[in-house]
């Protein structure tokens, strides 16, 4: 079972990066502002259904290995501090992403085909899987139980808050399309200060650990 201490600490962490903008982000925001909240609710709930897919396959498969090897535990521990440094600077660098999708426009109107396209944005978002592999672990306590039971549980934690938060995006754009259209900086500056944000969480767990 994982101890509340970390359930809560990685949700913190993992809410931190799930509403800064990425793949399944600018993709939900495009289908907003191009076709409005059904198209916008189907893209999330299609990036949050592919997300399941990586998370499936690190519970199960890099779950059992981490918990036979205290060292490979570490490493892995020390890969995701590096990650959200990593990615935290690619955030503030490509923060005019969110700002472009503005002016991104949708090819189908299609409700299964918005959809299917939303899983495999999330299926293959890069930020979700290397989250899920590199630092989803790092919450999780060997001697609280089985690892994949509690990788699946941490996970499902974070396809909530994903849900949740990628919703409020693509509602929001659909909502205020002139208010961003007026000033594509404010979605930069959300960009730059959660980029920061995410650099401050890596270097907490570089310096401190999870455990």
């Amino acid at each position: 079972m994982v101890p509340l201490s970390h359930a809560a600490a990685f949700s913190v962490a993992a809410l931190i990066l799930i509403v800064i903008p990425g793949p399944n982000v600018l993709f939900a925001v495009g289908r907003a502002l191009s076709l409005g909240r059904r198209s916008a609710i189907l893209s999330v709930a299609g990036g949050v259904t592919g997300s399941f897919v990586p998370l499936v396959a690190v519970a199960f498969g890099l779950g059992a290995i981490l918990m036979a090897s205290a060292m490979l535990f570490l490493i892995v521990k020390i890969v995701g501090a590096a990650y959200l440094i990593y990615l935290g600077i690619t955030t503030i660098r490509q923060r005019k992403k969110l700002a472009a999708a503005l002016q991104s426009p949708a090819p189908s109107r299609n409700g299964a085909r918005v959809f299917r396209q939303g899983f495999i944005v999330g299926a293959t978002n890069p930020k979700t899987i290397v989250f899920f592999g590199a630092v989803l672990p790092q919450f999780a306590e060997p001697s609280r139980g089985a690892l994949p039971a509690q990788l699946l549980t941490l996970g499902l934690i974070f396809l909530v808050l994903q849900a949740l938060s990628d919703s409020t995006w693509a509602l929001l754009a659909a909502t205020a399309r002139s208010w961003f259209a007026r000033s594509p900086r404010r979605l930069e500056t959300v960009g730059s200060t959660g980029g920061l944000m995410i650099i401050g969480v890596g270097a907490g767990m570089a310096l401190t650990g999870a455990n």
